[in-house]
C-alpha cells in the first residue's frame, strides 16, 4: 500500500482528493494536516460520511512526514514551499497542487506572484504534472507540480496545434470557472449574493497569473521556451530565451527515488512529437470568469490558423495526439464541449469548430475544475509515480 498524507487538507481541493483516494485501492492514508482545525475530526469540518469524517487532522509541524511515502500538498501559493522541502527531505514523493514549483524560472515565479521564490534549488526537480505532456518525466519524479484548473482547459485545447507549430499572433481564451475554483475561504466575489444569477468576468487581458504558466507548457510543447518579461502589470511582450533547444525538462534525468513500487509499463502509447514546422510567434489574451455554479470548468479558444491548413488536416492532428489517451477525448465534428461532458470526472473534452473562410479554429476545452483541474490529476499523476494504470481509483 502507498502511505498518503495530504497537507492542506480542509479545502475543496483536499476534500476532493480524500474522497478519489478512500476509493483507491492501492492507498492508505496516514495523516491529513490543517492548521485551522489541527485536533478537530475531517468530520467536524466537513458535512461527509463517515469513512472520511473520521480522519484526525493534525498541524502540519505534528505530522510523521517520514510516515508517508507520498505528500499532497494542497496549500496556496508560498505556503506550500517549505513543506513540500520538508516533505522531500524526509523522503516522500510530493504532489504539489500550488502555483510553486510549475514555473522553470524563479524571476518569472516572483514577478506574477509577487513573492520570492525560498526554494529555487528544486525548481530544476520539479516536472509539470500534466500526464499527456509528460508521462515519461512524471513517472521517475520525486516532485510533481500539479497544473491549475486554467492551464489545464487551454493547454490540452491547444497543445496538439503548438506541437506542430499552428499557433501564431492573437489567441482569446473565453474561460469559465465554477465558484468552488476561488477557493473555500468566503470572499465578497464569492459570496452568494454576489455569484448567484451573474457572471463575472476577473483578470481579464493579460493579468492572470495561469497565464505564463499557459505560455509555457505551449511553448516548451513545440521545443522551445520563452521566459515571459511581461507581469500582470506589464502587458509588453517577452523575449525568446530558449529558441531552439529540446525542452529543459525532457533532456533532465531526474532521480529514482529508492521504492518498493516500480516503474510504470503505462498501456497508454505517447503521442508522437516529432514536427518539422517552425513555431511563429503567439500570445494569449486570457479572460476567465466566475459563473454561478458549484464545479465545472470551460474554456472557449479562438485560433487564426496558417492559410495551407485545412479542417481536416486539424482534426487528424487532433486525434493522433490524444489516441490512446484515457482521460482525453475529441469530439465529433459539430459538437461542442459542454460542462455536462466533464464534471464529476478527471476526463477533459475538446469540440472543434470551423469558421468557413475566416481561418478560424475555435477549440471548446471542459473539465471539472477539482478533479481534472486539480485532485483527479494529482491521484493520476501518483499513480504514474508508483508504477500504478493511471486511471486506478479515477474510472
Amino acid at each position: 500500500m502507498i502511505r498518503v498524507g495530504i497537507v492542506g487538507a480542509t479545502g475543496y481541493t483536499g476534500l476532493e482528493l480524500l474522497k478519489l483516494l478512500k476509493r483507491h485501492p492501492g492507498v492508505a492514508i496516514v495523516w491529513l494536516t490543517s492548521e485551522s482545525s489541527a485536533g478537530q475530526l475531517f468530520g467536524d469540518v466537513f458535512a461527509v460520511p463517515p469513512s472520511l469524517g473520521h480522519h484526525s487532522l493534525v498541524a502540519a509541524a505534528d505530522a510523521d512526514l517520514a510516515a508517508a511515502d507520498v505528500v499532497f500538498c494542497c496549500l496556496p501559493h508560498a505556503a506550500a514551499q517549505a513543506q513540500v522541502a520538508a516533505a522531500l527531505a524526509a523522503g516522500a514523493r510530493v504532489v504539489d497542487l500550488s502555483a510553486d514549483f510549475r514555473l522553470h524560472d524563479p524571476e518569472t515565479y516572483e514577478r506574477w506572484y509577487g513573492v520570492p521564490h525560498v526554494q529555487r534549488e528544486l525548481l530544476s526537480r520539479a516536472v509539470y504534472g500534466l500526464p499527456e505532456l509528460h508521462r515519461t518525466e512524471i513517472a521517475r519524479a520525486d516532485l510533481v507540480a500539479n497544473p491549475g484548473c486554467y492551464p489545464t482547459s487551454v493547454i490540452l485545447g491547444l497543445a496538439p496545434l503548438a506541437r506542430v507549430g499552428w499557433l501564431s499572433g492573437t489567441i482569446i481564451v473565453d474561460s469559465k470557472s465554477g465558484v468552488s475554483g476561488a477557493g473555500r475561504k468566503p470572499s465578497l466575489k464569492t459570496h452568494f449574493v454576489e455569484a448567484n444569477e451573474n457572471l463575472s468576468p476577473y483578470s481579464i487581458g493579460r493579468a492572470h497569473r495561469h497565464l505564463v504558466e499557459m505560455e509555457q507548457e505551449l511553448q516548451m510543447a513545440n521545443g522551445k521556451w520563452q521566459i515571459a518579461n511581461d507581469s500582470p502589470a506589464n502587458d509588453s511582450r517577452g523575449s525568446w530565451q530558449m529558441a531552439d533547444g529540446e525542452s529543459p525538462i525532457s533532456n533532465t534525468q531526474y532521480p529514482i527515488p529508492n521504492t518498493q513500487y516500480p516503474m510504470p509499463n503505462t498501456q497508454y502509447p505517447i503521442p508522437n512529437t516529432q514536427s518539422p514546422i517552425s513555431v511563429p510567434q503567439w500570445q494569449l489574451i486570457f479572460s476567465p470568469h466566475l459563473a454561478p455554479i458549484s464545479r465545472g470548468m470551460l474554456s472557449t479558444i479562438y485560433v487564426t490558423l496558417p492559410e495551407e491548413v485545412t479542417e481536416a488536416q486539424v482534426r487528424e492532428q487532433y486525434a493522433a495526439m490524444y489516441a490512446g489517451e484515457p482521460f482525453v477525448y475529441v469530439l465529433p465534428a459539430g459538437q461542442v464541449a459542454t460542462f455536462a461532458h466533464t464534471v464529476n470526472t478527471n476526463t477533459c473534452a475538446i469540440g472543434l469548430t470551423f469558421v468557413p473562410d475566416a481561418r478560424v479554429l475555435i477549440v471548446t476545452s471542459s473539465i471539472d475544475n477539482l478533479v481534472k483541474g486539480a485532485s483527479g490529476q494529482a491521484v493520476q499523476n501518483m499513480n504514474l509515480m508508483f508504477g500504478l494504470d493511471e486511471g486506478t481509483g479515477l474510472a
